[in-house]
């Protein structure tokens, strides 16, 4: 037998944890001195004590903890919720970071909204020739296209090399919104062909249009820390009489997998003169008039 101090110390928990275990009925003492009320503790119970404190830090309530020890868990059982607990705590972990991350991100976005140095460089896009896989993101919003866009280029390249197919210039990503989808935006993933590749098993090839004008800004490091860039080539377009025709196309300059902002990223964003009020188009009804 041992005292509750001696208990404590064997189960590495505290006196204070075995007395409150103890009053609400977890884990009560082998024996209580009626004339001193000392607590004392059998061996035998650490066992119960081990799989009390497990089931605890595990993120089960006290009242689940006593339900499942009620039904005399064993070691496996025990293993097999440390490994489910573990998924979840390693995804809430990354979900943690990738906020953390964004927020940052957005801190770099506030930060950079004085700056009024980035100068564009306006060129036309000729129309290119690409195989491509798509997928449709929830939203435009970093947290929803970093979800699914992940696997697209590997998934692409291997379709490429199955097919003997290969590359001719730098990967290209795009984003379409989707007709009546609300936020939904279809995230398009390409690699330029030579004109004579007409199949692609697994990957489609289409015909990217031509940009008549795009105002091109090249960012270095992480494309989640790109709004800060976009938001600058925004306001440069605003401010010099031009309104932009769809979302950025990337286009990959250097993308070091193991180096994110070593990462460096042509950013076009298709522009056309804001009309002015003579050459707004008139109304049949005005014309009549």
């Amino acid at each position: 037998m041992f005292s509750i101090g001696d208990f404590a110390q064997l189960g590495r928990v505290s006196v204070r944890m075995l007395r409150h275990y103890d009053a609400i009925g977890l884990l009560p003492p082998a024996h209580v001195d009626p004339a001193t009320g000392y607590r004392t503790y059998h061996s035998d119970q650490l066992g119960r004590l081990n799989r009390l404190v497990a089931l605890k830090d595990l993120g089960f309530t006290l009242q689940q903890v006593g339900a499942i020890l009620d039904e005399a868990v064993g070691a496996d059982e025990l293993r097999g919720m440390l490994r489910m607990r573990q998924s979840q705590l390693e995804e809430q972990i990354a979900a943690d970071r990738s906020r953390l991350a964004r927020v940052e991100a957005r801190l770099r976005t506030i930060e950079s909204e004085t700056i009024v140095s980035i100068e564009p460089v306006l060129t036309s896009v000729p129309a290119t020739r690409v195989a491509q896989v798509k997928v449709v993101s929830a939203s435009y919003a970093p947290e929803d296209v970093g979800a699914v866009i992940t696997p697209l280029f590997p998934e692409l390249e291997r379709c490429m090399a199955a097919a003997g197919v290969e590359a001719t210039g730098l990967s290209v990503t795009l984003y379409v919104p989707v007709p009546g989808g609300g936020e939904e935006v279809t995230i398009h993933t390409c690699l330029p062909v030579a004109d004579d590749v007409d199949v692609v098993p697994g990957a489609e090839v289409v015909v990217l249009p031509a940009l008549p004008t795009a105002a091109t800004v090249v960012h270095h490091g992480s494309l989640a820390a790109a709004d800060a860039t976009l938001q600058a080539l925004a306001r440069w377009i605003d401010a010099h009489g031009y309104r932009a025709e769809g979302l950025a196309r990337e286009i990959n300059l250097a993308c070091p997998a193991d180096d994110l902002d070593a990462w460096v990223t042509e950013l076009q964003v298709p522009i056309a003169p804001v009309a002015s009020p003579v050459d707004a188009p008139v109304a049949p009804a005005e014309a009549a008039r």
